[in-house]
């Protein structure tokens, strides 16, 4: 199935069956990072960068488990 790049409008040949909700995936033209954010029907959306904010936090996480 083929969406489109929200960013560039770059047409993008994505297999539904071959991609996961939550996965990131690149546009080949201008290089954002996307989100699948629905399989059926596909949709996808522009990575939130705040959302790195909260993986960032489990990392420190598994610091705070190093030091018991």
């Amino acid at each position: 199935m083929s969406v489109v790049c929200p960013e560039c409008d770059n047409p993008l040949d994505i297999d539904a069956e071959d991609v996961e909700e939550g996965e990131i995936i690149q546009c080949d033209e201008c290089g954002t990072d996307l989100e699948v954010v629905s399989s059926d029907p596909l949709e996808i959306a522009p990575v939130d960068e705040e959302g790195y904010d909260d993986e960032d936090d489990l990392h420190g996480d598994d610091d705070e488990d190093e030091d018991e």
